[in-house]
């Protein structure tokens, strides 16, 4: 980096974030440029975005508490953001990268964002969250390495791989985006990739009898997938931060916005091996798509055929989500053991019951939550809420309840739910529809305390599991299924709750959380960075 955009840069740490620096944790810095470039991964070429010439874009390598100094520049015609999935983004809602909380990079523009991984480990992503450019790539890799005073609860791996895994559409995104806007349905994917490549242009190297670490992360736009490793066995170790009791799996399913890591042993014959991903629950015909897993002294091609998918669909990948535990014993982020937190001891303050539904507005499909169908504003709620701009957003305008409040009719408006720093949540995700859903909480990290086939109710919080759920940022349900969560909501700010069907979200199915303290106090949220892009009626504030 030059030293006049370090100086810059380092200005804005220290002037617009002050209260974030901690002398011991270290600073990482990047710069990236954004720009368009052709791809082909399946043979047929497209506008890509690219990060550095990238595609996918620069994994970020870091260890919990550090920061991260990310200075992007956007070479694209049209404003652009990046968001974090699964990032907590601690007292800072600010660095979200979502339409709600931040402007957009204007075209020739660039912001630094200014980041901290405080108390996080994992396997995560970022990806771009403006309009469809999710479509057109522009994503990357997150990895959190444990402090080297925390335990880990498995031997250190020989080595530490990361596959993003997704469908893929062959249309350019501005064309994808057109069809949505026209009130139509984006066509079925074209295939699925694996680090931006088509089948079989990956090769992970390992040396037998040795045990590797493979974070997989499902960065897809439509589909939920399958993976397993042709003749080895996966030992779940980590999911979104969380460290699990080591079940094996011959294979997993990965539902959009999800990731994990697992653990491979090289034990079997020299020879190369097949890592097969595929899509599931999906009304078209499978996708299916493939990468090498080649021993260092392999005497051979993978055998045929690949290894074949689950046949069962919702009961054998409900019951393999159940089996997702907690590993209680091992530390997260932190010493002390995960299981030291007591999530299903604590009486919640609030039911929150969110219900998707498809509905169509003024003769175009739409998707909602409780009865409402967010859109944007030209000013993003975060500002318009710090600056108290007024009529950009009715705060209370989505019900706890679905249909509450209203007669069954749909509205279009940015919805926004009211919250209160410290309140301990219970969310359930109801799923009347024919299709899996995954719903992303950006700034939290929520405990998956059921989900079950059927129509939620009360009695159903008997079945809870209150001692050793995993917690994570991003949960599936099931097709006329619910999900329930549990949730303490520590940080304030303004965040995103949406679908990580992209169309989904794109046409209405998110809303946003307003968690606030009235303490208005630096030790509960950062100020506004010094370097924030005002756009709409928050220019000239």
């Amino acid at each position: 980096m030059e030293p006049k955009n370090l100086a810059i840069v380092l200005g804005i740490v220290f002037i617009g974030h002050l209260s974030l620096i901690v002398a011991e944790d270290p600073y990482r810095f990047f710069t990236w440029n954004i720009a368009y470039g052709d791809i082909s991964p399946l043979g047929v070429q497209k506008q890509g975005i690219l990060i550095n010439g990238q595609f996918p874009g620069p994994e970020i390598d870091c260890v919990t508490n550090d920061n991260l100094v990310i200075n992007v520049f956007n070479g694209l015609p049209e404003p652009f953001l990046i968001s974090w999935n699964g990032l907590l983004q601690r007292r800072n809602s600010w660095q979200d990268g979502v339409h709600g909380t931040n402007c957009p990079i204007p075209p020739g523009g660039n912001f630094t964002y200014v980041l901290q991984v405080k108390d996080q480990i994992g396997s995560y992503f970022y990806f771009p969250s403006l309009a469809f450019h999710k479509s057109a790539g522009g994503f990357g890799g997150i990895k959190i390495l444990s402090r080297s005073v925390i335990p880990v609860p498995f031997p250190p791996p020989a080595g530490d791989f990361t596959i993003l895994a997704g469908d893929w559409f062959n249309a350019n995104h501005i064309d994808l985006q057109a069809i949505l806007d026209s009130g139509g349905n984006l066509p079925s994917p074209d295939g699925l990739l694996i680090n931006g490549q088509g089948p079989n242009r990956n090769t992970f190297t390992v040396e037998q009898g040795k045990t590797y670490r493979f974070r997989i992360s499902n960065v897809g736009l439509a589909t939920s997938i399958n993976v397993r490793f042709q003749g080895h066995a996966m030992t779940l170790v980590e999911v979104e931060g969380s460290h699990t009791v080591q079940n094996t799996y011959s294979s997993l399913d990965i539902h959009l916005g999800q990731s994990c890591s697992v653990l491979i042993t090289a034990d079997q014959a020299p020879l190369d091996y097949y890592i097969v991903v595929s899509t599931r629950f999906s009304s078209s015909p499978a996708l299916t798509t493939s990468a090498i897993l080649h021993y260092s002294n392999s005497a051979g091609s993978p055998m045929e055929p690949p290894p074949e998918g689950p046949s069962e669909e919702i009961e054998w990948s409900l019951n393999q989500a159940k089996s997702l535990r907690w590993n209680l014993s091992a530390s997260g982020s932190r010493p002390n053991p995960q299981g030291s937190y007591h999530y299903g001891m604590i009486n919640t303050t609030r039911t929150i019951v969110l219900a998707n539904s498809a509905p169509i507005i003024n003769n175009k499909q739409r998707f909602a939550v409780n009865g409402v169908s967010f859109i944007g504003s030209e000013t993003p709620l975060k500002l318009a809420d710090y600056f108290n701009i007024p009529e950009v957003f009715n705060l209370g305008n989505i019900p706890d309840m679905p249909n509450s409040g209203n007669s069954g009719g749909y509205s279009l408006q940015p919805s926004v739910m009211p919250a209160n720093f410290r309140d301990y949540v219970e969310i359930v995700f109801e799923n009347d529809e024919d299709f899996v859903q995954s719903w992303h909480v950006d700034g939290y990290s929520f405990f998956v305390v059921g989900m079950e086939v059927g129509q939620w109710t009360p009695e159903s919080r008997q079945g809870y599991n209150l001692r050793d759920t995993i917690a994570r940022c991003t949960v599936q349900v099931y097709p006329k299924s619910w999900s329930a969560i549990y949730v303490t909501l520590d940080n304030v700010g303004m965040w995103n709750i949406r679908s990580e069907n992209w169309a989904r979200q794109y046409l209405g199915q998110q809303l946003y959380l307003r968690v606030y303290s009235p303490a208005n106090s630096w030790r509960d949220e950062y100020p506004i960075p010094s370097n924030a892009i005002l756009c709409g009626r928050a220019v000239g504030h």
